[in-house]
Formats: C-alpha cells, structure tokens, sequence
C-alpha cells in the first residue's frame, strides 16, 4: 500500500513513556512518520499499566496515544541495548525522549551521543522545566504544572479552591509543541541540511496559552477563578436549562440582542446596566440571575432548537464524554471510527479474535484534512515488543545478528 501522507519518509525514534511525548510522536505518526517507540524490556510503557479500565489486558489510554507506532524492546543499560539503539538512530530523521535533565546522559543517548552517530538528526529533549534553571532537575507531572503556570487558579469556581482541568492539559500542549517544534526543524534541515536540538519544558509550554489571563495581569490587574464566565465577555458561559446545561457566546452587540430575542426578553439590552459588553462584564452575577431565570423554563433541546436553528445564536449542550464521541456532526466527519487488528501474532499463531485476542480498536481520528495529501491512523497501537525483529531486519541486522543481541541481553529476557 503507498503511503501518500506528508511525513512519509520520516523515521522517528520515541524513547518517551506516558502522555507528553507519547502524543508529539503520535501526531506525527498520523501524517506518515515511522515512529519506533522504544520500550523497556518487559514492561514498556508506563502508560500500558495505567488504568484501570483495561480491555482485554491493555489500558485504552495507551491506545489513544500509540496508533500507528511500532514497538521494539532495547535494554540500554545494557551495552548490546545502546549498540542497537546508536545503529537505528544513525538513519532516524527524529529522537525524541522525555527524561528528566541528566538521565539522558547516564544511558548514553543524550544530544551529543546521538549527534555523534548521525550530526543531521531532530533531537528533541522534554522535560518538566527544561534544560536549564534553578529547577532543571525536580520531577514534574502534568497536574504539578497545571498548578504551577497559573491553569488552576484561574479554573472552578469563584468561591471554590483551584481546579485541574479534566484532561492532561499540560502534557497535550507541550505535545503539541514538540510536534509543531519537530516539523519546523524537519523544514529548517531541508533548507540548511543542519539539524537541530529541541529544549522544551512543560512549564514553559503551558505559559503561552495564557492570554487573556495575561493581559490582565500584563494590564496591572489579577485574574481570578469565574467558573465558566469570561473576564471580558458576557454572556459567555454556562447556563443551566430544565434538563441540563447550555453554553451561550454573544461575543457582539447584535448576537446579544439577537440572543434576547430568542428568549423574549427584548428588554435586556436597553437596561443601561446591561447595554455594553463592558457593562454586562461589569454585572455578570445580575445578568446570569436573569438569563438563567429564562433558560430553566425549557429543555436543552429545545432551547437548541430556538436558539440556533430559529435564530442563529451560537450556543451548544454540555456533552457527557460518551455523547461527545458519538452524535451526528462525529459520524458524518468520521472522527471516531476503528481500526481492525489483523489475525496472528507476530509467531504467526492465531488468537480468539485476532492477535492475541484482541478485537478492534477504536480510534480518534487528528482534525487534520488536506486536499491534496493524506492523513491518518492506519494501524493499531503494537504489542511491547511486536516489531523487536521487524525493526532490526529493515535496519540491516542479519538474523543471526539479531539471535547475538539477544544472548548479550538488548531485548531483556522478554525474546
């Protein structure tokens, strides 16, 4: 099958466990790239383990950050592990790792070892504070920088203590800063031939997303936490209805009074201490007492239905994660679909429902959608060790070569 997605030729070597650089890879994965994801012999991924759920043994959580990967097993604390590792990164266009600063080091496979072996290679080094400062080498997880780049001050309630955002947050955007960081250097080395090496840091990934929050505080004043209001729309938040919960945005004057139209309070806008966005802003708590005072008098639905498709108002439901993952604007995108796993495992033997009992797998679709490339998951996140031979044979190791790495220990005890 020809591959027609952009970053088709792209070899990446991902040494990273868990979400940050898990996702980086993945998204290049889904534009083409062959990502080998390295592993620790035996037990792999931390992100296998992680759970529960777990579907068949394996956590679903894994498989929302591995599609489209293949896995090979390298001890490198183990001479045989880091000889193998130095052979695929000597033709890898990318090297990805998530260590904290200095572990790269002490196994052999930091910048400079690696640039030793091929002086053209993507390096990209992510850690919680990066390379650098007073904290380089404190451990750092996503909910400790959501706490640390001012997210959860500003997230729950006004009343309330500070809030983590429902997802790994931070971890998603220094993923999707390596992955914009990676393709940037593939571009810079097409136009130069030099490679480069990437310092990102979680803390410094998270802080640009701040904006508005910023400016605030850029403006001499302190952002607080509002629940889901907005420091500088109204209304811009979170109703409840009869039945659940609405999200309005008038973000202009005509949507505001267009949006009171809708729910017959056409006096709204002419109350002077509702007139301006400024002035809404300046009286959010009167404004959501007489929003919701309307909205509780109907169901979400039909609210849905005057609102939007009577009057044109931008407003939508607060979805649960299941009703999110399966309505009718997913299905026509084709956002959510699966991906078989085909029958026999890598010995050729067959499980009860495919490889090793597994069924399909369902998969998230990346947003991105070219006219004139492909784009895609094509398969399913790989058994720890899958593709230990398949790897080493497209890099050149004879068979007898990959039965001598496994005497001296490269693939742990697992072969």
């Amino acid at each position: 099958m020809t591959d027609d997605r952009i970053l088709s030729d792209v070899t990446v070597l991902d040494l990273t466990t868990f979400v940050t650089g898990g996702f980086a890879t993945l998204m290049l994965a889904n534009q083409g790239a062959d990502v080998i994801k390295v592993e620790r012999p035996g037990v792999g991924d931390d992100n296998r383990h992680s759970g529960p759920p777990f579907v068949d043994g394996e956590s679903p959580y894994f498989w929302t950050v591995n599609y489209d990967k293949r896995s090979i097993e390298l001890d490198l604390t183990t001479e045989a592990g880091r000889e193998a590792i130095y052979y695929l990164a000597e033709e890898a266009d990318v090297f990805v790792q998530n260590y904290r600063p200095g572990t790269a080091e002490k196994l052999g496979v930091d910048y400079d070892a690696i640039r030793e072996r091929n002086e053209d290679v993507i390096y990209c080094a992510i850690s919680a504070f990066g390379q650098t400062g007073p904290w380089r080498e404190r451990p750092g997880y996503d909910l400790l920088v959501q706490g640390m780049s001012g997210i959860m001050s500003v997230t729950g309630e006004a009343d309330g203590r500070p809030v983590k955002v429902g997802l790994p947050q931070t971890d998603l955007i220094t993923a999707m800063w390596a992955g914009f960081g990676i393709v940037n250097a593939l571009y810079k080395r097409e136009r130069t031939g030099e490679g480069e090496y990437i310092d990102l840091g979680m803390l410094d990934s998270a802080l640009p997303w701040l904006t508005k929050q910023a400016g605030k505080v850029f403006a001499g004043e302190h952002p607080e936490r509002m629940g889901t209001k907005d420091p500088v729309l109204a209304p811009y938040q979170t109703f409840e209805t009869a039945d659940g919960y609405l999200n309005v945005a008038c973000l202009n004057q005509k949507l505001w009074r267009g949006f009171c139209e809708a729910i017959d309070r056409p006096d709204l806008p002419a109350e002077s201490r509702f007139e301006t966005n400024a002035d809404r802003v300046e009286q959010m708590d009167e404004l959501e007492a007489e929003i919701e005072a309307e909205l509780a008098a109907k169901t979400t639905d039909e609210w849905m239905e005057i609102l939007v498709e009577e009057a044109g108002i931008p407003a939508g439901p607060v979805y649960e994660v299941d009703e999110a993952l399966s309505n009718p604007q997913v299905e026509a995108r084709g956002t959510v679909t699966e991906l078989e796993v085909e029958s026999g495992d890598e010995d050729g033997e067959d499980g009860e429902d495919g490889e090793g009992g597994r069924g399909p797998i369902p998969v998230i679709e990346h947003p991105l959608k070219f006219r004139g490339a492909e784009s895609g998951f094509r398969s399913p996140p790989p058994r720890l060790g899958e593709h230990n031979r398949d790897v080493l044979r497209e890099a050149g190791y004879s068979e007898d070569e990959i039965d001598e790495l496994v005497s001296e220990g490269a693939f742990g005890e697992s072969e």
